[in-house]
């Protein structure tokens, strides 16, 4: 177990349109926008075009997806007497989630405008935000309200609002759906927006947790479906014993299964099953307590699994097992017999803490490290493999400021000492998050053992304007 410790200080297109026909990701819905009160001019009312699109269409839990929301057309207008000049307008707004995350994220512009006539309509924004994706299904996006700020003679914002009431509607049309998935962080190059300081404890950053229904009306612009993070096989069995003569019955206790599942116990000759089986229920706790008489010669490990058939999803690595069959000795001959006594299966580590780089408050961005090198070492003998898994929880900070522990990604190494049975393969670059991920693991074969020197670049992904001040989380290794 370590404890990590960070410190803080455009948008892919879609394929165009046919002629006549919205792109992907637009729709229209009805706007009430005020004017600052500094311009005397009524509130306007009227139509607001928008579109909403998203950088990656097949995400899984974990991943970080871009929004861009751009307002193509809007009520409102210019709110000084005067011309506008260029670049002196700065828009923010914000996504609704719906579906398997309710949330908002915070999307900002850059400070880029055409000239604008006096009482002419404000023109064309963008913006854009991040958010971490965190739960797997159906998410759905809709624009929500809009902020314009001009910064001519005057600081004014003009804040613009979802007409009406009500979760967002469904697509206007048909059409082709967009994966991904949600827990959020605002990405911005303009001024400063909300931060995650005002989201409750638990919620991502850049995603404010809503009551439901959601307080908007307008219609979905996007659905993402997110995918999972594949789970850990965590099944393991232990032989009380890893030899005995024909029909001996050897204890077997396995770990890690679905509390009250059918456990099937069963020998094993490399790939192949053995006429030597028994079933079994796990406890509460995943526990299966089982007696397995060994009669079947060719029989070399134990193996448990849930199911009809032993599968790597569901079924546990096998643990080593030798049938002893006495040969009959000729007169004057003796027997010689010498053990080599297996040992076990254990891991070390250099300290117990990781302390990633420093980001600036406002940019964000990837805060780099590595974990604290461990070496595995396999003196077990027989055919099992092992794997080692790591999970971190959620990055907390003062105030109860958290940073998902799905923002944290490592990428891997490992390394076996010369003279190694086994070769060591790393796990794969991606997400680490609360579900967890294999840091290195080796095969089952004939015969497998050794030492091996483990070790992993780390970077955790930090929204722009997370509260300043240190951000700890503890990450957690488990070898089986």
């Amino acid at each position: 177990m370590a404890v990590l410790a960070a410190a803080t200080g455009g948008a892919l297109s879609a394929p165009a349109a046919a002629e006549g026909e919205a792109p992907p990701g637009q729709v229209e819905f009805p706007t009430h926008c005020l004017p600052p009160q500094e311009a005397g001019l009524p509130p306007a009312d009227g139509p607001t075009t928008a579109r909403v699109t998203v950088d990656d269409s097949a995400p899984r839990v974990g991943d970080t997806v871009t929004v861009t929301y751009q307002v193509a057309r809007t009520p409102a207008v210019n709110p000084l007497a005067v011309a506008l000049p260029a670049d002196v307008l700065t828009p923010t707004g914000r996504i609704v989630l719906g579906g398997a995350q309710q949330g908002e994220v915070t999307v900002v512009g850059a400070k880029r405008n055409d000239p604008v006539e006096a009482g002419g309509a404000l023109p064309v924004v963008t913006m854009t935000g991040t958010f971490t994706v965190t739960a797997p299904g159906e998410i759905t996006l809709a624009p929500g309200g809009y902020t314009l700020h001009t910064g001519h003679l005057l600081e004014l914002d003009t804040v613009c609002a979802v007409a009406g009431g009500g979760a967002p509607g469904p697509d206007p049309s048909p059409k082709p759906s967009v994966s991904a998935s949600a827990s959020a962080s605002a990405s911005a190059s303009a001024p400063a927006v909300p931060s995650p300081s005002t989201s409750s404890p638990g919620a991502s950053p850049g995603v404010l947790p809503l009551p439901l229904p959601l307080p908007a009306g307008a219609p979905v612009a996007q659905r993402i479906t997110a995918s999972p993070l594949p789970t850990a096989n965590l099944r393991t069995v232990a032989l009380g014993t890893a030899a005995g003569g024909p029909g001996a019955k050897v204890k077997v206790t396995g770990a890690g299964f679905v509390p009250g599942a059918e456990v099937t116990v069963a020998g094993r000759a490399g790939t192949a099953q053995t006429a030597d089986r028994v079933t079994a229920k796990a406890d509460e706790l995943g526990v299966v307590l089982a007696e397995l008489p060994v009669t079947d010669r060719a029989t070399t490990a134990v193996v448990a699994y849930e199911g009809a058939a032993w599968t790597p999803e569901r079924g546990s690595g096998p643990a080593a097992y030798t049938v002893i069959v006495a040969a009959p000795l000729s007169p004057g001959s003796q027997t010689v017999t010498a053990v080599v006594q297996p040992g076990e299966l254990g891991m070390t580590q250099e300290g117990d803490a990781v302390t990633l780089a420093a980001v600036p408050y406002g940019d964000g961005g990837a805060a780099a490290g590595r974990i604290g090198t461990v070496t595995v070492k396999d003196a077990r003998g027989g055919p099992a493999g092992w794997s080692l898994i790591g999970k971190v929880t959620d990055f907390t900070g003062s105030g109860g400021v958290r940073i998902p522990g799905a923002s944290l990604s490592w990428t891997p190494t490992c390394v076996a000492a010369p003279g190694s049975p086994s070769a060591c393969a790393p796990g794969s670059a991606g997400t680490v998050g609360p579900d967890g991920a294999v840091l290195a693991s080796t095969g089952d074969a004939a015969l497998v053992g050794g030492t091996f020197t483990v070790d992993a670049a780390v970077t955790l992904q930090v929204p722009p304007y997370t509260p300043p001040g240190a951000y700890t989380a503890v990450l957690t290794l488990t070898l089986s």
